[in-house]
């Protein structure tokens, strides 16, 4: 089946109210170095995103191994994941690799044939990690581990977590959660050479001391949750600074783990690595205190310290950025003033603190936001996936 693109005619924009320092700072260079995958964003019809070697439908999980590349992208809605052998240096550059399908023109769920080691369905993130390659294949409930970066299209994954082979892909493998089983896996990361896994559908976050070398490896840490063998939202209570509801990625600021719980419209921050099952987190943002969980903090509008469903979460340079998902844009909070309920420092996709919309209720630009769901990080460079127009951006720190 094609998959389609619809581009609507910008809707009238209400008029946010205005505040004092409403206007930062830039976070961002004006624009983005690179777009890929963006190259009928401006249409206002209806029209196929047929796969090719550039083109991107509703692309998530993206992440730079180095400066130099590789970019690895999670091409979401094609169902396969592309590379890039080297960081891209122009608009629109032609992926190198392709995992997930027999050929570059090729889609649907696990190719369209039965579930193995290099096939995907809805892959939403990718992480790298010393040699490693890893990637979360949400919809077929796993994570597939290469333990060096493919050069080559098709080449098969090494291990599987989540299932007991590369066949299994049936949520919680089919029965009762465990510290061995994955369900509607969104999010990963490598930090310090410890795996860190988003297990959004059990609303809990697993973590594995080293990359795992054998399939179905169980988790050594579950936070959110009070014990392997739960999977309550909340952790089985009403809201705190335990439970979570859509967590869906992790990153790490000088030791303190954070999750972006998008459900609960927050990120949540521990002060250090739990050792144990069931530690609650210290603080949060976006939200004014632990026991709130409203989106925007209950209002309309947004501003510096609310937060509607953020999905993406990495540190860059001396900054905490998230995907504002749902109001598209990005927040910057600086690292060594991270507090309870704080305020943003930085914006990117929107011109005030106070605006939304949907590329800025207009049609796209080359720097607004539609729904961005994942940012990640590489030296100076964010990482973004703008999955509402079909693209993803290199975009430089301002100076």
């Amino acid at each position: 089946m094609t998959s389609m693109r619809v581009s609507l005619r910008p809707s009238p924009n209400p008029t946010p109210p205005v505040a004092p320092g409403d206007s930062p700072p830039p976070m961002l260079e004006p624009e983005p170095r690179v777009v890929l995958g963006a190259q009928s964003a401006d249409l206002e019809l209806a029209a196929p995103i047929t796969p090719t070697r550039s083109a991107l439908f509703g692309p998530r999980g993206a992440a730079l191994a180095s400066a130099e590349g590789p970019l690895a992208v999670c091409d979401t809605g094609h169902h396969r994941l592309l590379l890039w052998q080297h960081a891209p240096d122009r608009d629109d550059q032609p992926a190198d690799v392709v995992i997930g399908q027999p050929d570059f023109r090729s889609e649907g769920r696990n190719a369209k044939g039965k579930p193995g080691p290099a096939t995907l369905n809805v892959p939403t993130g990718v992480a790298f990690g010393g040699e490693a390659l890893v990637v979360a294949d949400a919809w077929n409930h796993r994570v597939l581990i290469w333990r060096s970066v493919p050069v080559e299209s098709h080449q098969p994954a090494d291990v599987v977590l989540g299932q007991a082979d590369f066949h299994g892909v049936e949520p919680n493998r089919g029965g009762q959660v465990s510290a061995s089983t994955l369900n509607w896996c969104y999010g990963v990361s490598i930090v310090d050479g410890r795996l860190i896994v988003a297990d959004t559908g059990n609303r809990r976050v697993l973590g594995w001391n080293q990359i795992p070398t054998v399939n179905g490896a169980a988790a050594d840490l579950v936070i959110g949750q009070h014990r392997f063998d739960v999977r309550d939202e909340g952790a089985g209570a009403d809201a705190g600074p335990l439970g979570m509801r859509w967590p869906h990625s992790v990153a790490v600021s000088h030791g303190r783990p954070m999750v972006a719980d998008a459900g609960n419209n927050r990120v949540m921050v521990w002060e250090t690595w739990p050792d144990q099952p069931g530690v609650p987190c210290d603080f949060v943002l976006g939200q004014a205190d632990l026991l709130s969980l409203e989106h925007n903090r209950g209002a309309y509008w947004p501003d510096e310290r609310s937060l509607n469903m953020p999905y993406g979460l990495t540190v860059c340079a001396g900054w905490v950025v998230t995907a504002d998902t749902a109001n598209s844009r990005i927040l910057g909070w600086r690292e060594e003033s991270l507090a309870p309920g704080g305020p943003a420092a930085g914006l990117a996709g929107q011109l005030r603190f106070r605006d939304k919309g949907d590329n800025r209720w207009a049609r796209p630009s080359r720097n607004s936001l539609c729904w961005p769901y994942w940012v990640s990080s590489c030296d100076q460079t964010l990482i973004v996936s703008d999955s509402g127009n079909n693209r993803v951006m290199l975009w430089e720190l301002a100076p």
